[in-house]
């Protein structure tokens, strides 16, 4: 196998995973709103769900990847998985404990998002989506830690979080497919050479 045929591959994984990844964190964000009015059990065991999806996502991710971007996705994949502990322990507290949990959690993951769609930029493209969905994770886990020493912590934040991120992996996903079809589109030139006179 050659390496455009395996560089096909790895782009072709990697749009898969971010598309299901997106579908997943929407899906998670619209059951989640109509269920969280308080801290429940089944609520409790949402909010464990939602870091083990970035969980399996990002290992499945670092699988098409090497060097440093395989280094930070497995980093982001452990520091989800720590996450989903926190969560379940913040879960048995007070909304306030969990909003500043996941704060944490989106300020350090958003940063190797961002850092990860940087080193990825020759392989995948610009990556805008990832970029910008990075840099709103790193303002917004500051503004959930704000909030959770606020006076009344609503988790339909959380809901609101998950849904504009996973629409931000769709949306890298569609790039991702349209690049491959532009690549996949575009004529060959004429590899002929020009007869000598």
């Amino acid at each position: 196998m050659n390496t455009t045929d395996t560089t096909s591959m790895q782009e072709t994984r990697t749009l898969r995973v971010f598309l299901t990844r997106g579908v997943l964190a929407i899906a998670w964000a619209a059951v989640f709103a109509a269920t969280a009015d308080s801290l429940t059990v089944g609520v409790g065991v949402l909010l464990v769900l939602y870091p083990l999806i970035d969980a399996v996502a990002t290992l499945l991710d670092a699988r098409t990847q090497h060097g440093s971007a395989r280094r930070l996705l497995l980093a982001n994949a452990a520091l989800s998985t720590l996450a989903a502990v926190a969560l379940g322990v913040a879960a048995t507290g007070s909304i306030a404990n969990v909003i500043a949990v996941f704060g944490v959690w989106a300020l350090v993951s958003g940063a190797a998002q961002l850092a990860t769609a940087v080193r990825r930029r020759a392989q995948l493209g610009k990556q805008w989506p990832m970029r910008l969905a990075g840099g709103v994770s790193v303002v917004i886990g500051v503004a959930f830690l704000a909030a959770s020493t606020g006076a009344d912590p609503k988790l339909s934040m959380l809901a609101i979080y998950a849904a504009t991120g996973g629409a931000d992996f769709v949306i890298q996903a569609w790039l991702l497919a349209r690049r491959r079809r532009q690549t996949v589109n575009t004529p060959l030139r004429d590899a002929t050479p020009a007869p000598q006179s």
